[in-house]
């Protein structure tokens, strides 16, 4: 079946719509995605001066302190949880 001028044109029109989104929706997603990161680079740099300078004892190394950190934060929840129980 021959497809008339009209609904050509409107499917070259939609065609051009879709992939104008598509482009944009791109840019602004990739926009959003170097933007986090460079958010979570930065608070994760600070989040380890501040471990570094505050929170690691004598020849504790960043990581070591932070896993030392979360290990306690879950005995304390566990202890919270044991009493919280026996209530």
């Amino acid at each position: 079946m021959v497809k008339s001028k009209l609904v050509q044109a409107n499917e070259i029109i939609a065609d051009t719509v879709t992939t104008g989104f598509k482009k944009m929706s791109d840019g602004v997603v990739s926009g959003f995605n170097k933007i986090s990161d460079t958010v979570v680079e930065g608070y994760t740099k600070i989040e380890d001066k501040f471990v570094d300078r505050y929170l690691t004892k004598d020849g504790e190394t960043v990581e070591d302190a932070k896993k030392r950190l979360k290990e306690e934060e879950k005995k304390r929840e566990e202890e919270q949880k044991e009493k919280l129980n026996r209530e």
